[in-house]
């Protein structure tokens, strides 16, 4: 057999090609795979929002700044991706829905044993419709007023939302920013709308409305449509001066009665008092347990029961108390 001169020439050549192709293919993936872990924190195929808080800007500038895209598929939602109904996230020992409902209604009262924060009834001025409404608690008329949240989770799952984690869609779904007490049935017929299918009534609040869907959006990094968009914009047409709201904390972020109590709020604090009347050092020297001569273990609040590193309590529990646990459900400081 013959054998040209330059077959082994080639032979190496080819295989120094191969190996260069090898290579390069090994480092394309690892660059990949070092782009997507830093896309999915604690192995999660999920990833973190990169949003922005918008509060204080024109809401015509942030509307800018909202990614226009097609809306995803439904595909995979439901209600239980954004965590339990009503979680008590701020761990104030009251569900999410009576915190709004504390926060957004005046000349309340509320259920005997749960240390104010069930609502028993009522008073509100329902920015939907203009209307008053009067709400009292019980199977058949609490649904006069309902917790509408502003960017309805639906549209958030199809818009961005996908791609949060497990934790951040259940702070969405619970975030007082994103939350108003409203007119029941129009909360129904809103569903899961954006500004493209349904506006309030009330077209005085459709500035504050839509201002508030742009910061919600902006701060969960999520996008909108270009039907949605175009609504927006022709709503902030009529109010070019209109800011997105404030990102205020979980009961301060409603109506000019709130911000009124905010900034007392905020004057006791710089004068050292708390909002239980009590001042910074006494609050402080109440964050922990006591035991009394028996051994019985009792806390002041549920800050004390954190510090303890005991939270949540049930009952049964030592240190489980009902005025620990203001939504009665058997679990306090949750």
């Amino acid at each position: 057999m013959i054998m040209s001169p330059y077959s082994g020439q080639t032979q190496r050549s080819g295989r120094r090609r191969a190996a260069g192709i090898v290579a390069l293919a090994l480092a394309a993936a690892l660059g990949l795979s070092a782009c997507t872990s830093s896309l999915q924190p604690d192995g999660n195929d999920q990833t973190t929002s990169t949003g922005t808080n918008a509060g204080g800007s024109l809401a015509t500038d942030a509307l800018a700044k909202l990614p226009v895209k097609g809306r995803a598929p439904k595909t995979g939602y439901s209600r239980d991706q954004f965590g339990a109904a009503w979680a008590d996230v701020d761990h104030n020992g009251c569900d999410t829905r009576n915190d709004i409902l504390n926060r957004d209604l005046t000349d309340k009262t509320y259920k005997a044993g749960t240390h104010d924060c069930v609502v028993a009834t009522g008073t509100l001025n329902d920015p939907y419709t203009g209307s008053v409404i009067n709400f009292v608690r019980g199977q058949n008329t609490s649904a006069a007023v309902q917790i509408d949240h502003v960017v309805a989770l639906s549209d958030a799952w199809q818009k961005g939302a996908q791609q949060l984690t497990a934790d951040q869609r259940r702070q969405l779904a619970n975030d007082p920013y994103n939350l108003l007490a409203v007119d029941g049935p129009s909360n129904q017929q809103k569903s899961d709308g954006d500004a493209a299918t349904w506006l309030p009534s009330n077209k005085s609040y459709r500035c504050s409305y839509v201002a508030r869907q742009i910061g919600v959006k902006a701060k969960y990094a999520l996008w909108v449509t270009q039907a949605e968009h175009d609504a927006m914009a022709n709503v902030l047409a009529g109010c070019p001066s209109q800011t997105v709201p404030e990102d205020a904390d979980a009961t301060s972020s409603g109506s000019s009665t709130d911000d009124a109590k905010q900034n007392a709020d905020q004057q006791s604090t710089s004068q050292g008092i708390g909002q239980n009347g009590t001042s910074a050092d006494q609050q402080s020297s109440n964050n922990t347990g006591d035991a009394d001569e028996s051994g019985t273990v009792t806390y002041k609040n549920c800050d004390a029961v954190r510090a303890a590193g005991k939270a949540p309590l049930r009952k049964g529990d030592p240190g489980y108390s009902a005025k620990l646990d203001r939504d009665g459900n058997g679990v306090a400081c949750e």
